[in-house]
């Protein structure tokens, strides 16, 4: 059998096992409650695998070892604050966000500020920013089938999504939940078992350190590509903007916000984070070292703009004959589930808002959200075809500064601030989200200015994520008498244990 055949079964392998986990959550779906967010009975175990499966995007399985293979050990700051991120989840979000007991963010948003305006506002910053994830999950599952098998390029794309739609049709987050759990521990295995063989024959070789390859074509000198911040003279701000960006971004990814009120209590939310923080580290100790053998093994990559490939490509280029084949057959399923995995939970959270905001009109309960996932999944579909070049990369660095710049100060300052008003929220989310959108759109396009000017708007988080919060909190302060009715009785419900027996409001359920 050739490689393209053992990479097709691999494939194969994973589409079947995804539905037959899904069809094992079919039977626990019958409620809305379970649909949304599995009736709020997900245990910390249970939801940290379930979390670690959505997060650990393509960008997290392929993207990181090409970072580090082209590019050198200054791209291990995307890791770092991709797990760190959990860790501001933990100390500021987690709890209050079970404790408020809305079903998606937008609940959250109307329930603390008391105001329709916030509600519509946010639930077309978590559409587009679902949406913007999306487009690169079906893109990369489409290109990843094609550079393995040789199929057409849509073909990937459309196997994920009809894969993906049919879970969440039926099951929703009960169903999706166990299978983002098993898809985590699969990804884990498929980097994992590879990586054992690659360094047995890397330690066989005299374990050379991929610092001593000094070709300027190959991620820069063998010292700038060992040494963080040498790279250009906006470094320091470039290195310090990725970081606000994906440690204040995640808490405003719709689908990782989505997972927490799944929770049956605050403090399971808080053991979740905490697991979910060991998995990720785990798991980011894996594709580096791809990176790393990559630049030994594999350096024509960079040259070719294949560097994201090192994962899939790396154990078939160190290992002859049918074991290499076998091994990177299984990085290519690990691949397909990670799309699937991120598409899922991307799916869900966006379906949620859609049901909710747009075909509860319509519909009612479990009809509109299976209608709202249809239209959460076409529509990135349609547009993954129709268009070209929109990198993971990108796409994942642009989720991440535009959720940092809108929907995590919302969070925040709802959270923990009484005396933010309505009109601050949106007056912050427009402004950091105008500019955090229109700054990276700028660099895609290629229109930016270049020195400082063009490294303000490639990683535009370290000046929009605080303008959003200073913007939240001068029209908040300038705007007294719109600050809620009943702001001290929901903040008492944000942090206040359930234990405590009180008078919690009329929070939606």
């Amino acid at each position: 059998m050739t490689a393209a055949g053992y990479s097709v079964m691999g494939v194969t392998a994973v589409f079947v096992a995804t539905l037959a986990v899904g069809a094992y959550g079919w039977r626990f779906s019958r409620t809305t409650s379970d649909f949304f967010v599995a009736s709020r009975t997900v245990r910390p175990g249970l939801n940290a695998s379930a979390i670690g499966g959505e997060y650990l995007s393509a960008a997290s399985f392929l993207g990181v070892a090409g970072l580090v293979l082209a590019f050198g050990t200054e791209m291990l700051w995307y890791p770092v604050g991709w797990t760190a991120g959990y860790l501001v989840l933990l100390v500021l979000v987690a709890a209050p966000l079970r404790r408020s007991g809305a079903y998606t963010l937008p609940d959250f948003a109307e329930s603390r500020l008391e105001s329709r305006g916030v509600r519509r506002l946010s639930a077309l910053l978590v559409v587009a920013i679902g949406w913007l994830y999306l487009m690169p999950q079906f893109q990369g599952a489409g290109l990843a089938l094609a550079s393995t098998t040789g199929t057409g390029s849509w073909l990937g794309g459309v196997l994920v999504a009809t894969v993906v739609l049919v879970n969440v049709l039926f099951g929703g987050m009960r169903s999706i939940t166990f299978v983002q759990a098993f898809q985590y521990w699969l990804k884990l295995t498929a980097l994992l078992f590879p990586l054992l063989f690659m360094a047995a024959i890397w330690l066989g070789d005299g374990a050379v350190s991929p610092a001593s390859v000094d070709v300027a074509d190959v991620g820069g000198t063998g010292d700038s590509w060992v040494s963080p911040l040498a790279g250009g003279e906006h470094e320091v701000y470039t290195t310090y903007s990725i970081i606000m960006a994906t440690f204040l971004g995640t808490m405003g990814l719709p689908h990782v916000v989505v997972r927490f009120y799944t929770n049956p209590d605050g403090a399971a939310a808080r053991r979740t984070t905490l697991l979910v923080l060991a998995l990720l580290g785990l798991f980011y100790l894996l594709p580096p070292v791809y990176g790393g053998l990559g630049r030994l093994y594999a350096p024509d990559l960079v040259a070719s703009g294949r560097a994201e490939s090192v994962v899939l490509e790396l154990p078939s280029r160190m290992l002859a004959g049918t074991a290499g084949e076998l091994l990177s057959a299984l990085t290519t399923a690990g691949a397909f589930a990670a799309f699937l995995s991120t598409s899922s939970g991307l799916t869900v959270a966006v379906a949620g808002v859609i049901s909710q905001d747009v075909m509860g009109r319509r519909f009612g309960g479990v009809r509109a959200f299976q209608a709202g996932a249809v239209v959460a999944v076409l529509v990135p579909l349609g547009l993954s075809l129709l268009t070209e070049g929109v990198g993971v990369a990108q796409a994942v660095g642009l989720a991440f500064a535009f959720a940092a710049s809108t929907l995590c100060p919302l969070l925040v300052l709802g959270i923990w601030w009484r005396r933010l008003t309505d009109v601050g929220a949106i007056a912050g989310m427009l402004v950091g989200g105008g500019c955090a959108g229109g700054a990276v759109l700028a660099t895609l396009l290629g229109v930016g200015p270049e020195g400082w000017g063009g490294a303000l708007l490639a990683q535009p988080a370290a000046w929009t994520v605080p303008l959003s919060f200073l913007t939240m909190v001068g029209v908040s302060l300038a705007t007294p008498r719109r600050v809620p009715r009943h702001a001290a009785r929901t903040m008492v419900r944000l942090h206040t244990p359930e234990s405590v027996q009180l008078d919690r409001g009329n929070a939606p359920r």
